[in-house]
């Protein structure tokens, strides 16, 4: 099957093949048809599998009719991440280019102001993120009556992060009638109540098991010490092994461990980049652009980057924790193996994360073998965990030690009596200075007499009323009855 048979315009499938799109995907396949005929769509596929592609051509298609009007889009994309939301509008701009579009990008870590003038010249096309789309409707500056199409990308995701109820709201906002894309990953219960709520008579497009992971990644397990220093040899150790990697994303639990892992590799000669929610947009674009541009070989990223970005060239990912939740290993490893391509997975497991990694284990329902390291690094691993973590605690402050010195008995007596030179002539005694007449004693001054205290003066006795001050409405006669 090529993309001639799925319906798609004649202006549309020009911009396919200048793209190089050759042959649809599975979910593209199955999905593009029934979004040309305006019925609803249920998309489960894995990560990399074309899910962007598979809504964003259809719309394409649909928006050649019709005109957008000032504050009132025609069609909304919502996507949980800022990354997400801006690798949709690059797909725009690709198979876009024989399209007029108007297109509206509403992330945060940026201006309103440009976001809001985009919207009143008219915007065809709307992506967002849930909370600055409703930043901009509360501000008046956005009307959702005239929303034809709703894609919402990553559903799953869009739980972890907490966006369900601004789902909710965004979707009862939006006119009854509209026309729904659903895409998602993995099916929790939360998503599937979700559907059932807004989508009317869905097609559902299943091209894979959910929570399974694709065939053409390798998957491999590499035991690892608890110690904080080990963990981190045993990582480096690992990235030393691998001598074809072209990009590589490590991915952490948290933030402050991405910061340190940053610092660490860049110490012993990696090249490497940072990613997590902390940075600002400017700065995340622009790691990710340098990322993409091979210019960093190693991006150590935290989960904000696990779902949905399309990096073709990933190679490898390396899970230098074990992700929490199961499904979020899914979405990790789907960074690498994308459309067809061979990559390569490794997760460090500890002692202590053998109860998560055996969620993994029952959720993909595949067992995942251990990748051995070699003797000299498996030396180098225990030889850091040997070490102690910590450093005296002079030494950590910083501080110059203050302790006296212990001389030795020589030393002391050169100190005591220093040897004087045979050409150094003897200095004169120092001549006493006389002793200071003492300073006459100050004549003492005479008290001050106190001043008797002023005696008070006859003053008039202002309590009460007088004949002179009584009000003239007290003067008046009162009838008794």
């Amino acid at each position: 099957m090529n993309f001639s048979e799925l319906g798609l315009s004649p202006r549309t499938l020009e911009a396919v093949t200048a793209a190089g799109y050759q042959t649809p995907t599975p979910i593209q396949a199955e999905a593009i048809p029934p979004a040309l005929q305006r019925r609803d769509v249920m998309g489960l596929a894995q990560t990399g599998s074309g899910k962007t592609a598979a809504f964003v051509l259809p719309m394409l298609s649909l928006l050649e009719k019709g005109r957008a009007r000032a504050r009132m889009p025609r069609t909304l994309i919502l996507e949980p991440t800022r990354e997400l939301a801006d690798q949709v509008r690059e797909a725009f701009e690709t198979l876009g280019k024989m399209h007029n579009l108007s297109v509206a990008l509403l992330i945060g870590g940026v201006a309103f102001e440009p976001q809001a003038l985009k919207i009143d010249r008219g915007a065809d096309v709307v992506i967002a993120t849930p909370g600055r789309l409703l930043d901009h409707f509360e501000r008046g500056k956005l009307l959702l009556t005239g929303i034809d199409m709703l894609v919402i990308d990553e559903a799953d995701r869009m739980l972890d992060m907490g966006f369900i109820p601004d789902i909710e709201r965004i979707c009862k906002l939006l006119p009854f009638t509209r026309q729904t894309l659903f895409f998602s990953a993995t099916m929790p219960p939360e998503i599937q109540r979700l559907t059932t709520a807004f989508l009317h008579n869905p097609v559902r497009v299943e091209v894979s098991r959910p929570s399974s992971t694709a065939e053409t990644i390798t998957q491999m397990l590499v035991k690892a010490p608890h110690e904080a220093k080990a963990k981190r040899e045993t990582l480096r150790q690992l990235l030393r092994t691998q001598t074809n990697v072209k990009n590589g994303i490590i991915f952490a639990n948290r933030k402050t461990t991405v910061a340190l892992l940053e610092k660490s590799l860049a110490v012993h000669g990696f090249s490497v980049g940072a990613l997590h929610g902390d940075m600002d947009q400017s700065a995340r674009l622009k790691t990710l652009a340098a990322f993409r541009a091979n210019e960093i070989t190693y991006l150590i990223a935290s989960d904000v980057a696990a779902r949905g970005l399309d990096i073709p060239e990933v190679s490898h990912v390396f899970n230098f924790d074990v992700p929490t939740h199961a499904e979020d290993y899914v979405h990790r490893i789907g960074r690498t193996g994308r459309a067809g391509r061979e990559g390569q997975a490794f997760t460090l497991v500890t002692k202590e994360e053998g109860k998560q990694w055996k969620a993994i284990e029952a959720l993909i329902k595949k067992e995942v073998p251990y990748f051995e390291l070699s003797a000299e690094a498996q030396e180098a691993i225990e030889t850091r965990a040997a070490e102690p973590d910590r450093q005296p605690r002079r030494e950590r402050s910083g501080k110059p030690d203050r302790r006296p010195r212990r001389e030795t008995t020589a030393q002391a007596e050169r100190i005591e009596q220093p040897e004087q030179s045979p050409r150094s002539e003897p200095k004169p005694p120092r001549q006493e200075r006389p002793a200071r007449e003492p300073k006459p004693a100050r004549e003492a001054k005479p008290a001050r007499e106190s001043k008797p205290a002023r005696e008070p003066q006859d003053a008039p006795d202002n309590r009460g009323f007088t004949e002179q001050t009584m009000p003239a409405f007290l003067m008046r006669s009162v009838k008794v009855v």
